[in-house]
């Protein structure tokens, strides 16, 4: 199991069940970003001395500002498991799926990886200036597919996203699209190849109710075939409609981990309680 860590807490990583196989565990995982601002001194040797031998003071100096995202979350998922991820608005959810991914490093605990995560969006590495066609091959190579498995299923690819209902859209470049065509055409993409672990943020909330039940069915065969999902929604029917454990983060703190109408009910209660 591949592991994302800059420093370990010194605690045993979470117990994992012995008749499920662990695909990502996070073990008591910190995430921290530095915001730059305007401190005096950056230039000089002694800053830079400084820097190295006392970080702390001379971020402080440099008037950079820490910002916990994420605080202490522990966590073990499993093969064919689909969880969901809900929060307020800057709780922490993207921030630890880039963490999963390998995208941002860890300020203290770990992260422990069976397989290959694919972040959806990262991953299908799409060029504006191109064609939606070009895009679906450049995507398609990007995961990881050869030109023959990406030719195999273009098809497949384009009626999934439904692009082309309304016209030829597939022919011109991408940056003519929506946002949420584009969200579209990246997700079927993603999907058209099996993953060990698939990291989708939001992609569920593009596109019409056809799509979403077309990208609820695909999430469920990836499941079967023993995959990982992980997804984060502000909308809570597609979380009942696809995954049946969720994690609630608010403020960077893992506040409930559970089955999903349990956690989304104390999550409506605690949001309504908050109008």
């Amino acid at each position: 199991m591949a592991e994302n860590t800059v420093e370990h807490t010194g605690r045993p990583a979470p117990e994992a069940d012995a008749e499920k196989i662990p695909t990502v565990i996070a073990d008591q995982v910190d995430i921290v970003y530095r915001v730059h601002g305007t401190g005096s001194g950056k230039g000089s040797a002694t800053a830079a001395l400084n820097r190295i031998l006392r970080p702390k003071q001379a971020e402080k100096a440099a008037g950079v500002r820490r910002v916990h995202a994420v605080k202490k979350v522990s966590f073990v998922a499993y093969k064919g498991e689909a969880v969901g991820l809900i929060g307020t608005n800057g709780s922490g959810k993207s921030t630890l799926l880039k963490a999963i991914a390998g995208l941002l490093p860890v300020e203290n605990g770990k992260i422990y990886t069976n397989g290959q995560p694919s972040l959806l969006g990262v991953n299908a590495a799409l060029m504006n200036d191109l064609t939606g066609e070009r895009n679906v091959y450049l995507g398609g190579l990007a995961m990881g597919m050869s030109r023959e498995q990406v030719r195999e299923r273009y098809q497949d690819i384009v009626d999934f996203s439904g692009i082309n209902d309304k016209g030829d859209f597939i022919s011109l470049p991408m940056r003519t699209y929506s946002s949420g065509m584009g969200a579209r055409l990246r997700f079927s993409i993603a999907a058209a190849k099996d993953h060990d672990v698939l990291l989708i943020d939001e992609a569920l909330a593009t596109g019409d109710r056809a799509f979403q039940r077309r990208s609820e069915q695909r999430i469920r065969e990836l499941r079967e075939q023993a995959g990982t999902v992980f997804l984060v929604s502000h909308n809570n029917n597609s979380i009942r409609d696809t995954c049946e454990r969720v994690l609630w983060l608010e403020r960077g703190v893992l506040r409930m981990d559970g089955p999903t109408e349990e956690v989304l009910t104390a999550y409506e209660e605690f949001s309504n309680g908050k109008r």
